[in-house]
């Protein structure tokens, strides 16, 4: 008699999952430094425009 197929996902090693933080990390770095980028161009566009 076969087992049914489990549907509970495979152990994550200590390697993957740090590997997974520091990519997730990564990606936050990113997009933080995108957003402060484009704050500034925008509070600079507004006080040369606006002045």
């Amino acid at each position: 008699m076969a087992h049914a197929p489990s549907n509970s996902p495979p152990p994550v090693t200590e390697e993957a999952f740090t590997a997974d933080r520091q990519r997730m990390f990564d990606g936050f770095c990113s997009a933080t430094t995108v957003s402060t980028v484009i704050s500034i161009v925008i509070l600079a566009l507004m006080a040369i425009f606006l002045v």
